[in-house]
């Protein structure tokens, strides 16, 4: 079964445009390296949560939202090697004077084992 990288991350809100294009920039490069799908999704319907819900995992502020993905590998060993090389790949370094969209200190993420896909 298919391996996956998951993520949730704190976006402010005017920097959606700018996050879209920087995910749209680092997806075929991610898929140069062996993944099979990078999915994107923009937060719009993230009720609150008695406990905790995405936002408050993240500790989203008020001008944020939040972005919902995950890379699918075909499995964990691609995912290993491909994520390696694509956090080595020049393309993916960041630009002098260049900030990412999002804020990096409170997202989170890790690599998941598929129990069930049903399509």
């Amino acid at each position: 079964m298919s391996y996956m990288d998951g993520f949730v991350i704190p976006v402010p809100k005017g920097n959606k445009e700018r996050y879209k294009e920087v995910a749209a920039f680092a997806a075929p490069i991610f898929i140069e390296y062996g993944a099979l799908r990078v999915v994107e999704c923009w937060g719009n319907d993230i009720k609150p949560g008695k406990v905790n819900d995405f936002r408050t995992a993240v500790i989203a502020e008020e001008d944020e939202e939040v972005v919902f993905s995950w890379i699918e590998w075909p499995d964990k060993a691609t995912r290993d090697a491909g994520a390696e090389k694509v956090m080595k790949d020049e393309r993916m370094q960041p630009k002098e004077g260049e900030d990412m969209p999002f804020i990096g200190a409170r997202l989170i993420y890790g690599g998941f084992e598929v129990l069930v896909d049903h399509k």
